[in-house]
C-alpha cells in the first residue's frame, strides 16, 4: 500500500478543546463587480412555471407480518469473589474483606479512586441538570387538540371457533392486564369445537394470552377483586359462579353447585365492599340476584327475587342483564333488567319486600349497561335499545338527559374515570362513541370506527387514557383516546354539577305538572263514572218500565178525575150561591110591593 500523504500533529493537540475569543470583524475575500460582463448578458422575457419541490408519493398498504416477542428476565448474582468464597456464607465473606483491606495495594487504589470519584462528584453538583428556569412564568393553556383515537393493539381469539367477547376487566393495580370472557349468547349456535376458555392478556403482547382460564362452562362475566389482584369471579352459561387464584392456575379455585346456582347465564358479577374481600353478588336472567362468599361457594348467603310486585314469585320476575354496586354506598344496589326497567335496591332491609325500593322505566328492550356517575354518584348511566340516558335517583318518572336515537343498537357504556362529563358507548356497527355533555348533547364529540363486526363489551383503564373493546368475532381492540377526553378540565366538576341540578329542577318541574294533569284526569274521570253509575242505576229492566209507566198514567188519570170533581163540586156550589142570591132578591121585591 503506497502512502500518498501524511498528516501530522503534536500528540499534546490530540482531544484538545476548541477555545473561542472575541475579535473584530475581517474581510477574507472582496469580489469587485465588472462591467464587461453586462454586455453578455441577454434578458429574457418572464414567465410563469410552476415547480414541484418535493418527490411524487402514492399511498401503499402494506399488511406486514407480525413480529412476536417473549418476555425475558436475567437473575443477577453479586460476582467478583474467588472461587473458593461462596458469596452466600457470610463468615467467609467477613473474612475475605478484612484480609483485602489489610493489603496496602488497595489502601493505594481507594486513594486513587477517591480522587477520580471526587472530581467526576463536583462535575455533577456543579451544574442542576433537573434546574427549572422558567417555573416562575405564567402557564400558557395548551390549544385544544381535536377528539381523537387510536388503536394501540388487537388481541384475537386464538380459537378456531370464533366467539364474542362478552365481558371485559381491567387489572386493579398497573392496568397492564386485561380480563376477557369468551362465550357464545345463541344457544342454537354453539358449537361442539367451541373452546370453554377465556384469558388474561398482557397489553403489550397480542401474541399469545399470559393465562388461560378454564371453566366448567363458557364464561360470560368475569371481574378482578379490586383488593386483591391475584382472584377473579367469573359467571358462567350454565349458571354456575366461579372463583379463580392466579397464583394457584387457570382452573378455578371453588365452583358453585348447580342445585344452588342461576338457571339462566350469569350476565355480570361483581365484587362488594367487605373486610374480607370474599364477598361478591351476582344476577342472571332467571330473576334473582344471589350474593356469594368465594371462599365457600356450595351455597348463596343471600338471595333476592326481582318481583315488581313484591311477593318473591320466581314466575314474575324481571330478569338481570346488568349490576351497579358503587362503594361509597354500600347498602345501594341497581339492577338493569332484560324488560327496560332499572330496580334500585337496598341490601340492609329488613324483609325480602323492603329490598325492592323503586324503579326507573328506562329503555324499551334490555339495559344492557348501568353506572354511576364516578364523581355524582346521584346520577347514573343507562344503555339499551338505541339510546344512552342519564338519570337522577330523585327522579323516577323520566331521565335527565338522553341522547337521540341512533341507527344502530348500543350495547355496552361506561363513563370515564378521569372526566365526569365524559361517557363512551359501542354499538352493533362497531363504532365508539365518545359523549361529552358540556361540549355538546346531540352529537358525540367522537366517533370512531373500530372494526367491522358489532361490539358488544367495554371498559376503561383507572386512567382514562386506554379503552379495550370487545367484539363479536373475538376481538380485542385496545384503544389510546387523546389528552382532551383523558385529563381533567378547569371548572369542570362546578360546571357539570350546575347542569345536572339545572335537569333536575327542570325535570322536577315538568313531573310535578305531569302529577297536575294526571289528578285532574282522574277526578273527571272518576265523576264521569259517578256519572255513569247513576245512569246505570236508573236503567230498569222493561217491565218495570212497563208499570212504572202503567203507575204514572193511573196517578195522572186519578189527578185529572180529581182535579175535575173539585171543579164540578165548585159549579155546584157557585150555582147554589146563585140561586140563593136569586131568591133573596125576589123575596125582596115582593116585600117591597106589599109596602
Amino acid at each position: 500500500m503506497e502512502v500518498v500523504h501524511v498528516y501530522t500533529k503534536v500528540r499534546g493537540e490530540f482531544g484538545r478543546q476548541c477555545l473561542f475569543s472575541d475579535r473584530p470583524a475581517e474581510l477574507l475575500v472582496d469580489v469587485p463587480p465588472d462591467p464587461s460582463l453586462a454586455q453578455h448578458f441577454i434578458q429574457k422575457t418572464r414567465r410563469d412555471h410552476a415547480v414541484q419541490a418535493c418527490r411524487d408519493m402514492s399511498e401503499h398498504q402494506v399488511n406486514t407480518e407480525r413480529f412476536e416477542s417473549e418476555s425475558c428476565g436475567i437473575n443477577h448474582v453479586e460476582g467478583g469473589w474467588p472461587k473458593d468464597i461462596n458469596p452466600q456464607e457470610v463468615e467467609q465473606t467477613i473474612r475475605f474483606r478484612k484480609k483485602v483491606e489489610k493489603d496496602e495495594g488497595y489502601i493505594s487504589s481507594i486513594l486513587q479512586l477517591g480522587n477520580v470519584m471526587e472530581h467526576c462528584i463536583r462535575q455533577n453538583n456543579a451544574v442542576d441538570i433537573y434546574q427549572e428556569y422558567f417555573e416562575d412564568e405564567v402557564e400558557v393553556e395548551d390549544h385544544q387538540e381535536p377528539p381523537s383515537a387510536k388503536t394501540i393493539n388487537i388481541f384475537r381469539d386464538p380459537n378456531e371457533v370464533k366467539r364474542t367477547v362478552s365481558s371485559l376487566s381491567w387489572h386493579p393495580d398497573s392496568g397492564r392486564k386485561l380480563a376477557a370472557a369468551y362465550s357464545c349468547l345463541e344457544f342454537q349456535k354453539t358449537s361442539q369445537d367451541s373452546s370453554l376458555d377465556s384469558y388474561i392478556w398482557d397489553i403489550e403482547n397480542p401474541n399469545r394470552p399470559e393465562m388461560s382460564l378454564k371453566p366448567a362452562s363458557q364464561l360470560v362475566s368475569l371481574d378482578y377483586n379490586p383488593k386483591d389482584p391475584h382472584t377473579l369471579v367469573g359467571g358462567c352459561y350454565n349458571g354456575q359462579v366461579a372463583y379463580w387464584d392466579t397464583r394457584k392456575g387457570g382452573q378455578p379455585v371453588e365452583l358453585s353447585s348447580l342445585e344452588q346456582s342461576h338457571r339462566d347465564p350469569v350476565y355480570k358479577t361483581t365484587w362488594l365492599q367487605s373486610k374480607t374481600g370474599t364477598d361478591t353478588f351476582s344476577a342472571s336472567t332467571d330473576g334473582q340476584v344471589l350474593w356469594w362468599d368465594v371462599r365457600r361457594l356450595s351455597e348463596p348467603t343471600e338471595r333476592l327475587v326481582l318481583d315488581p310486585s313484591r311477593e318473591g314469585n320466581l314466575d314474575r320476575a324481571l330478569g338481570a342483564v346488568s349490576l351497579e354496586f358503587e362503594s361509597t354506598m354500600p347498602t345501594k344496589f341497581m339492577v338493569g333488567t332484560e324488560q327496560g326497567v332499572v330496580v334500585s335496591c337496598n341490601r340492609k332491609a329488613k324483609t325480602p319486600a323492603e329490598k325492592i325500593v323503586c324503579t326507573y322505566d328506562s329503555h324499551h328492550g334490555p339495559v344492557y349497561a348501568l353506572h354511576r356517575n364516578p364523581f355524582f354518584p346521584k346520577n347514573f348511566l343507562t344503555v339499551g335499545d338505541w339510546t344512552a340516558r342519564i338519570w337522577s335517583e330523585d327522579i323516577k318518572e323520566s331521565s335527565i338527559m338522553w341522547t337521540k336515537y341512533q341507527m344502530s343498537f348500543l350495547m355496552d357504556g361506561c363513563w370515564s374515570p378521569v372526566r365526569p362529563s365524559v361517557f363512551f358507548t359501542v354499538k352493533m356497527d362497531g363504532v365508539l362513541d365518545a359523549w361529552d355533555v358540556l361540549f355538546k348533547q346531540n352529537d358525540p364529540t367522537l366517533s370512531f370506527k373500530v372494526c367491522d363486526e358489532a361490539l358488544y363489551s367495554l371498559r376503561v383503564q383507572d386512567h382514562g387514557r386506554l379503552l379495550a373493546c370487545g367484539s363479536q368475532r373475538g376481538g380485542v381492540t385496545l384503544l389510546e383516546v387523546c389528552s382532551g377526553l383523558s385529563s381533567l378540565q378547569k371548572n369542570e366538576k362546578s360546571s357539570l354539577a350546575a347542569m345536572f341540578e339545572r335537569e333536575t329542577k327542570r325535570e322536577k318541574i315538568l313531573e310535578a305538572r305531569q302529577r297536575e294533569i294526571r289528578l285532574k284526569e282522574r277526578s273527571r274521570s272518576q265523576q264521569s263514572r259517578e256519572d255513569e253509575g247513576q245512569r246505570d242505576d236508573r236503567d230498569d229492566t222493561p217491565d218495570q218500565l212497563i208499570a212504572r209507566a202503567e203507575q204514572d198514567f193511573y196517578s195522572m188519570v186519578e189527578a185529572e178525575q180529581r182535579r175535575r170533581r173539585d171543579r164540578e163540586e165548585r159549579s155546584s156550589r157557585e150555582k147554589d150561591v146563585c140561586e140563593e142570591k136569586r131568591v133573596e132578591e125576589e123575596e125582596t121585591s115582593e116585600r117591597t110591593d106589599e109596602g
